[in-house]
């Protein structure tokens, strides 16, 4: 096993199959927390308030975060013995995951954000598909969802084939086995045996353990009865920024894990280069420019069609909003460095492991 995977394989045994009875199934809800002040204290509501029969736990991996997410991650775990605080002090989304793993009691792991909205019924629905299909891992739709008049455009845009290609998590689709899905609902034997997340991915983490499962022989699942509703990046930098790196840690994926990419993962990079080299051959040959121009008028188009059943101001945006998604991916992917994952092992390594400081409050 890496060092990098350490997870615990001690635990409860995966006495899970179909026909088991669901008030016999206990869960463990991982949460990774960091600056969510804001939003935590609802989230968690919404996880101890789900239409569950059998044991839950909801575990709060925090980080060392700016504002009170510490003093309210606390007070939760003083009032309901269900919450779990576990320290997670390089505050690296992929170390809270672990140590949340490694604290989990658990047969069933469910992955929540600190601001993801879960349905009532999601855990519910998340087993019985487990039970039902003989998956590892199952998952649903990432059901972007904005409030602003920006948020609304990249949510039109996360929803749409041209802003993010066609997962089935982003864009929908039938229930079946698929590639990846968004945060999911694991079966804990599972983490444990392929090693848990992979600390040197500080984006792409899901992704890289879902081909591990896939790798291992596993069923990863996909099915649109389940949603979460995310909440958009709320400014053109903020969005920017998280495409970015989305893009050029994808490229790190590509290289530890050869034969991963297909041409949708291309298909951001490959604009990038042939609208900014045909702009520079521009200078040269006029009739070049007719691929940016192409590009501008397509991606201008596509936003207005995606867009058709919002006001005005939203539509206006959400061209702007796909190239900004377009443009930062593709940037990211190309920029990314060969030492780019290099630099965060020496962070997970000084972080110790997995095992976290658990405290459990009656």
């Amino acid at each position: 096993m890496d060092s990098e995977r350490e997870a615990p394989q001690d635990g409860p045994a995966d006495s899970m199959t179909v026909g088991s009875d669901a008030t016999d199934i206990a869960v463990s809800v991982i949460m990774p927390v960091l600056n969510e002040g804001r939003h935590l204290r609802a989230a968690v509501r919404r996880v101890l308030g789900q239409q569950w029969p059998g044991r839950l736990e909801v575990i709060l991996s925090v980080g060392p975060s700016r504002d009170d997410t510490s003093e309210i991650a606390s007070a939760l775990a003083e009032e309901d013995p269900r919450v779990i605080v576990v320290a997670n002090p390089s505050g690296r989304t992929p170390d809270a995951l672990n140590r949340a793993v490694a604290a989990a009691t658990g047969e069933v792991i469910v992955r929540v954000d600190g601001h993801a909205e879960i349905a009532d019924d999601y855990i519910a629905t998340a087993v019985a598909t487990l039970l039902e299909t003989g998956a590892d891992n199952v998952g649903g739709m990432m059901d972007a969802r904005g409030v602003t008049i920006f948020e609304r455009a990249v949510a039109v845009a996360m929803k749409s084939p041209v802003g993010v290609g066609n997962s089935r998590f982003h864009v929908g689709g039938e229930s079946g086995p698929t590639e990846t899905v968004y945060l999911g609902v694991f079966r804990t034997e599972t983490i444990r045996r392929i090693g848990g997340y992979d600390t040197r991915y500080t984006r792409a983490q899901d992704w890289e353990m879902n081909h591990r499962i896939r790798q291992a022989g596993g069923l990863v699942y996909f099915t649109p009865a389940l949603r979460v509703v995310y909440r958009p990046r709320s400014t053109v930098s903020s969005l920017a920024r998280q495409y970015y790196d989305y893009g050029r840690w994808r490229r790190v994926v590509a290289r530890r894990h050869r034969g991963t990419i297909n041409a949708r993962y291309l298909a951001a990079p490959s604009m990038v280069l042939g609208v900014a080299g045909a702009a520079l051959l521009g200078a040269w040959r006029p009739e070049a420019l007719a691929v940016p121009c192409a590009y501008l008028a397509g991606t201008v188009l596509a936003g207005l069609h995606i867009s058709r059943a919002e006001p005005p101001q939203v539509r206006a945006l959400t061209p702007l909003v796909l190239m900004t998604m377009h443009w930062s991916w593709g940037l990211g992917f190309l920029l990314s460095t060969r030492d780019l994952s290099g630099a965060t092992d020496d962070v997970a390594a000084a972080d110790g492991g997995v095992v976290g400081e658990v405290d459990r409050r009656a």
